[in-house]
């Protein structure tokens, strides 16, 4: 049986450059950045003090509070940008097969402000356990899609993708998947992240991971800079609708464009670092490719990781000329956190986001905070420095990688009746 269609018919989100899709656009197509210091903790004594926070929520405006206080704030960002995706679809609840529709979620760490004030309270406590009766269905990771799922009664499938920084993009592989061999006629997808907590920023320093340019926030994530020095925690969250081609045309919905590809690989090399050679980052490329059965000269631009690290930046470009070979260097390539941030378990969603928005104007958004080159890195590449770019874009591929070795690509084009 030939495998259906899948189409994107609703997006939703929420960063720290805007709170909604547009807005998250405009930011990104300005080259805004989203870093600032740290307000939702005193960080005075943290090597980093700084991170991309979301700005300006008002969580009461979206969820009752009496609701809001029974969700870690992971949780809270996932209804916020379902609701937008799902407005955005324009679907009618009361017209869709409830059974064959799902919610496949991805966050890399889940309800951590959860664990870390409950734990706290109980260690500053005389030992009496008193824990919030909450405390575990806040903590868990698979509570985002049980929420979304719930909200929405959606009886069909129902659960999170763990997978580090890549979960959300493994989750809208799975959503994918279940869609094209006819097991769901629609699907939530995407991820949601709120990680900038002190136990949060404390451990990613302890791994040397986080920039700590304290005196510049603004200018810390620099991806290919060749004084990078590690990423900047953002948190926020990321929602597409996927939906059965058919399904989408039969009730008149708006396409933002084709899911044809899903790649996925492990590096299979070290809990933290990428492979030198960009092993992973080129399996999953090639699988992504494999799985459109298109060629590598069809792809336009290139979403990557891009986190700002010493070595990931050099494994991930090393595998781009590996994969593409002089087609290479006539695709835009940009790495969005350097304006975001990394949402780690999300940034797969609004990375997808980011494609598809690119599509839809015709403007490559840029990879900013460029000052020094690097000689590491081929400078035929074009990396969008600085400033956005007009381009046709038929054709985006993004990719998504995360501590453990796990790698994941999806590739959108623009639908083709």
């Amino acid at each position: 049986m030939p495998f259906k269609r899948v189409v994107i018919t609703g997006l939703g989100a929420l960063t720290p450059i805007g709170n909604t899709v547009q807005e998250f656009w405009n930011g990104l197509s300005a080259g805004v950045s989203g870093a600032g210091p740290i307000t939702k903790f005193n960080a005075e004594k943290f090597r980093t003090k700084f991170a991309c926070e979301i700005k300006n929520l008002d969580i009461n405006q979206f969820i009752p509070r009496q609701d809001a206080r029974k969700m870690d704030p992971f949780a809270q960002y996932a209804l916020i940008v379902g609701d937008e995706a799902v407005k955005d679809a324009g679907l009618d609840l009361t017209k869709l097969d409830l059974n064959k529709a799902g919610v496949i979620w991805g966050s890399g760490i889940g309800g951590l402000k959860t664990f870390e004030d409950e734990v706290k309270n109980y260690a500053t406590g005389d030992g009496t356990p008193r824990y919030n009766p909450f405390f575990i269905p806040k903590m868990i990771a698979d509570s985002a899609s049980g929420m979304l799922s719930i909200r929405y009664g959606f009886h069909g499938v129902n659960y999170v993708t763990v997978s580090a920084c890549a979960s959300a993009t493994n989750a809208m592989i799975d959503a994918f998947n279940f869609i094209r061999l006819g097991r769901l006629n629609i699907a939530i997808s995407g991820g949601s992240e709120a990680a900038v907590t002190e136990a949060g920023v404390g451990g990613f320093n302890a791994l040397r991971a986080l920039s700590e340019r304290n005196e510049s926030p603004e200018t810390a994530s620099r991806p290919f800079d060749k004084d990078r020095d590690g990423f900047v925690l953002g948190e926020g969250a990321g929602a597409l609708i996927l939906e059965e081609y058919e399904h989408a045309k039969a009730r008149g919905a708006k396409i933002y464009a084709e899911l044809i590809g899903g790649g996925m690989s492990s590096d299979a090399y070290h809990i933290t670092a990428p492979h030198p050679e960009g092993l992973g980052a080129l399996n999953v490329m090639k699988d992504a490719l494999d799985d459109a059965q298109i060629r590598p000269e069809d792809i336009d631009y290139i979403n990557v990781h891009g986190t700002s690290t010493p070595l990931g930046d050099v494994s991930e470009a090393t595998a781009i000329e590996k994969v593409f070979g002089d087609h290479a260097y006539k695709v835009n390539i940009s790495s969005t956190k350097s304006m975001t941030g990394h949402l780690l378990g999300a940034a797969g969603a609004i990375e997808a986001i980011a494609c598809l928005m690119a599509m839809k104007y015709g403007i490559v958004p840029p990879t900013i905070n460029h000052f020094t080159d690097d000689e590491q890195f081929n400078p035929k590449l074009n990396f969008t420095f600085n400033e956005a770019q007009k381009r046709t874009i038929d054709v985006a591929l993004s990719n998504t990688f995360g501590f453990g070795g796990h790698n994941f690509s999806v590739i959108f084009r623009k639908l083709e009746s």
